[in-house]
């Protein structure tokens, strides 16, 4: 499918990098790019692939991982952009899923749907196409300005008819970070509405120690109750923190302990298998570190984290509930791996979205993660913009509204 790339208005502003020349030449020429649909199988062996999402936390070797490992009903597959010698310029990975657009709605919302699904099983169930990440945010793979938005435009003008093509009734760019803002923001001339998805969260170590941390960093009503939490949990266990790469040995310990928190969480997406978080660490072991907390041989809580140059990122955690209130696990685990992490360099301290109350009261902030939208229909389009702002996720959570840059979710 031929596509011809047109500058976005809100470059005009902006001081052209070298890579931004290339495609301002590029598009004064009327040159053509090309955006086709492959499977893994057939990017495999493009010398390209090797080096997608470079520099990232989440490289392609994660892609690969979670194809393998995380499937429920999921059909994965790749747009690549190529130039115009026929050489691929970049990989968006995206999948099909069947979505429910009512998925975090609470209260008398989730009560009515559930009414009217005993007669009407797929009401505001739809097949999505979802540029991204199944299992995390999602990144166009390129390092700079002038690349994101050409990648974007790319997309943003071919992707409506390759919905049609794979018979899809809706398109979600899912959960890109803030910083594509300015890239993405092409896709609102193609009918797409940005609206804020549950925000990750980041907090920087500029501490000499977590003891610092909690004396300049934290409130003092905080303070005191994470030393009493402290002093407790002491009393009751001796815990002792092991740091691995592979949980593989420990995986039938582990995953009972993510079940349980899974479990517990209102909004549900992915489900991790036994075999992501082995192969993980196996694909990936420059990057991957698994924190686990163990009483009396024990392992009663683990932390999954993924670490990328001066940053520490919290992905996924699991607790055994017979124990984690008693010993305070939650708070315990988070002085463990934060004064790990300050002892070793990092300079930020990450995490993935939910759970926001004991965040707030770390001083993190807000990491805001938005979703572009459309229905195939333009029709239906239409309509679904003016109710998007009634379905977003983030209206279901009061305690974000307590961060200081709750205003950047919804910014621009």
């Amino acid at each position: 499918m031929k596509l011809t790339v047109l500058p976005i208005e809100e470059e005009a502003a902006l001081p052209l990098s070298a890579q931004q020349w290339v495609s301002a030449e590029r598009e004064a020429a009327g040159t053509e790019w090309t955006v086709e649909i492959k499977t893994r199988a057939q990017i495999r062996g493009m010398p390209a692939w090797a080096h997608a999402f470079t520099g990232l936390r989440k490289d392609r070797r994660y892609y690969e991982l979670v194809e393998d490992t995380i499937h429920q009903g999921f059909e994965y597959c790749y747009f690549v952009l190529s130039d115009e010698y026929g050489q691929a310029r970049a990989f968006q990975p995206f999948f099909i899923a069947d979505q429910d657009l009512l998925a975090g709605m609470g209260g008398g919302v989730s009560k009515a749907a559930a009414l009217i699904r005993r007669i009407w099983p797929r009401f505001m169930r739809m097949r999505t196409l979802m540029v991204g990440c199944v299992a995390g945010e999602g990144h166009l793979d390129a390092e700079d300005e002038g690349s994101r938005c050409e990648i974007a435009r790319g997309l943003g003008s071919t992707i409506v008819s390759q919905a049609r093509q794979l018979k899809v009734s809706m398109i979600v760019f899912k959960e890109f970070k803030a910083a594509d803002r300015a890239a993405l923001a092409c896709l609102k001339k193609h009918g797409f509405t940005r609206v804020p998805s549950m925000p990750m969260t980041r907090r920087r170590l500029n501490f000499v120690s977590f003891e610092d941390y909690m004396r300049n960093g934290l409130s003092a009503k905080f303070r005191a109750q994470l030393r009493r939490e402290f002093r407790r949990s002491s009393e009751r266990a001796q815990l002792e923190m092991r740091i691995v790469t592979d949980v593989t040995p420990h995986i039938d310990e582990i995953y009972p302990l993510y079940l349980a928190v899974y479990e517990r969480s209102a909004l549900h997406f992915e489900k991790l298998t036994p075999e992501y978080l082995c192969r993980i660490g196996q694909s990936m072991p420059d990057k991957v570190l698994f924190f686990l907390m163990i009483k009396e041989g024990k392992i009663v809580s683990f932390n999954l984290c993924l670490a990328r140059d001066n940053e520490l990122c919290s992905e996924y955690v699991g607790f055994d509930y017979s124990v984690a209130f008693d010993l305070h696990l939650y708070n315990v685990m988070t002085r463990n791996i934060m004064e790990w992490a300050i002892d070793n360099g990092y300079q930020w301290y990450c995490s993935t979205s939910l759970n926001y109350e004991p965040k707030y009261h770390f001083r993190h902030e807000l990491d805001p993660l938005d979703l572009y939208v459309r229905h195939g229909s333009p029709a239906v389009n239409f309509i679904m913009k003016r109710a998007l702002r009634y379905l977003e996720p983030t209206r279901g959570d009061a305690m974000l509204r307590w961060f200081p840059n709750y205003n950047d979710v919804h910014g621009d």
